[in-house]
């Protein structure tokens, strides 16, 4: 049965039932994440605003199809299937890591070739796209290597590290997303005309708030950098907090817009 105000995408999980909310929050996943890592984010988010996590193929209900490994690939398929969502209503997008630079490069064509640009852009643990990576890739270890990276990186649970059948699930979807991301090659572009919202870790050893600073070049609207306790997965070590920051900035930004009454 189709739901007024909802548009059926196999790239949407609609886990929001606030159908009727005026904005979206499109999230991005980081490398091997699925959308359910912001399962609970809808009830942590103010009424106006309805979650809408982005699954990419090779996870969750879309388990069956094959990752890609390409994030130029992934933002055309994503602008193209996704066109008439964006269209809907007014949206920001949320990034993490890898989700950060898919969403950058989402945006960059919704504003490039239909004019549509995000209302706000969080991006989140993820160095600005013209610096280059100074660390070798990884997608293509040997198994024993890429388990230890896995273990290196913190951001896969240790149950599913150690065991043998989750890991041949997931070790295809991690290997593909390192290599999107690994592989990615930016090309200059005029900056978008959104503000960025750029959130960092302060023990997070490979994403320093310089290379989040890099961000500033990449807007011509407002910009900021906020840091917060905890390494590179922040958002979920720390993520009352998170969540907090990202409804009150949302609240901000809506009411600038005159779209919320009161103080």
């Amino acid at each position: 049965m189709r739901v007024p105000g909802r548009t059926e995408n196999k790239w949407v999980e609609w886990r929001s039932r606030n159908s009727g909310a005026e904005l979206r929050l499109f999230c991005f996943p980081y490398a091997g994440g699925s959308s359910s890592i912001f399962a609970a984010w809808s009830r942590s988010l103010p009424n106006f605003v309805q979650l809408a996590p982005v699954q990419l193929p090779g996870r969750g209900n879309r388990i069956a199809e094959r990752p890609w490994r390409k994030i130029d690939q992934l933002a055309d398929a994503i602008v193209e299937d996704l066109l008439p969502v964006f269209k809907e209503k007014p949206f920001a997008i949320f990034g993490h890591s890898m989700g950060a630079t898919l969403g950058f490069e989402v945006a960059r064509r919704l504003a490039q070739r239909h004019q549509i640009l995000p209302e706000l852009f969080f991006i989140s643990g993820r160095r600005a796209p013209h610096l280059p990576e100074d660390d070798p890739p990884t997608y293509n270890l040997p198994r024993e290597e890429f388990i230890h990276e896995l273990r290196r990186l913190n951001g896969t649970p240790k149950e599913v590290i150690e065991s043998a059948e989750l890991m041949e699930l997931i070790e295809p979807v991690l290997r593909a997303d390192f290599e999107a991301i690994q592989t990615y090659q930016y090309s200059s572009s005029p900056p978008l005309e959104c503000p960025y919202v750029v959130m960092g870790g302060l023990a997070d050893l490979e994403v320093k708030r310089e290379f989040l600073e890099g961000w500033r070049m990449h807007t011509s609207s407002a910009f900021s950098v906020t840091m917060f306790p905890g390494d590179h997965f922040f958002l979920h070590s720390h993520k009352e907090m998170v969540l907090k920051f990202i409804s009150q900035t949302l609240t901000d930004v809506w009411r600038t817009r005159g779209r919320i009454n009161g103080a």
